[in-house]
């Protein structure tokens, strides 16, 4: 009886699968949050929260998410922070554009269009290139072509990922009478699980120009 126990506690078991990814989503999106206050260093902060999603896929074992974490945050800090900082400057023009547009009459409302057009373009963008940068090591400007080139190539699923991070964002917003629920589940699991799931749609083409992961190597070797 005991041995049963002990099996189904184990980590091997369905159980202790489930118990060890719940865990590994759980202190990677705390974590993103926690590094994510400051605005400047939330692009390093969800760059780390991607690279622990894709090495606990890799792997299929148990992690620990606040090291594999801290080794994501550190290694791509830089290309990530001057990355997304380009990117609040451009979406701060944009949001601007987009306020300017709203507040004309007539013809020029319909240059509201274009800018939704370009601004759905700039995110689609910036959610492929982020978990580039969590897999690959290049230079920023390597990252962002490759970025592009893993949405182009899959039109369909650049789509998908775009409404899988968009469209529960939305929906938080616009449901105010659930607002409390949805803040805890954004501050326990929301965007490590959305994260998680964009890097298993994302891995299959990554695995194409990434080397094997030697797990029995130090846990701070890199994907690249």
């Amino acid at each position: 009886m005991k041995e049963r126990i002990w099996g189904i506690l184990s980590e091997e078991s369905l159980l202790g699968r489930i118990t060890s990814r719940l865990w590994i989503l759980f202190g990677a999106n705390v974590l993103f949050v926690l590094f994510s206050l400051p605005i400047v260093t939330a692009g390093p902060a969800w760059v780390a929260m991607y690279y622990v999603c894709l090495k606990t896929l890799r792997v299929d074992s148990t992690l620990n998410p606040i090291r594999e974490f801290w080794n994501g945050f550190r290694m791509n800090f830089k290309q990530a922070f001057l990355g997304f900082l380009g990117f609040l400057v451009i979406a701060a023009i944009l949001i601007l554009d987009i306020m300017f547009v709203a507040r004309t009459q007539g013809s020029m409302r319909l240059f509201r269009y274009p800018v939704y057009v370009v601004s759905g373009i700039m995110l689609l963008i910036l959610f492929h290139v982020i978990p580039v940068m969590a897999a690959f090591a290049d230079t920023l400007k390597g990252l962002i072509r490759n970025g592009i080139y893993f949405a182009a190539k899959n039109p369909v699923r650049a789509i998908l990922i775009l409404a899988l991070n968009v469209g529960p964002m939305v929906w938080t917003y616009y449901d105010v009478v659930r607002m409390p629920l949805y803040a805890f589940l954004w501050a326990t699991f929301g965007f490590s699980s959305i994260a998680m799931i964009c890097s298993g749609m994302l891995l299959k083409d990554f695995e194409q120009y990434l080397p094997s992961l030697d797990i029995s190597e130090d846990e701070e070797a890199d994907m690249e």
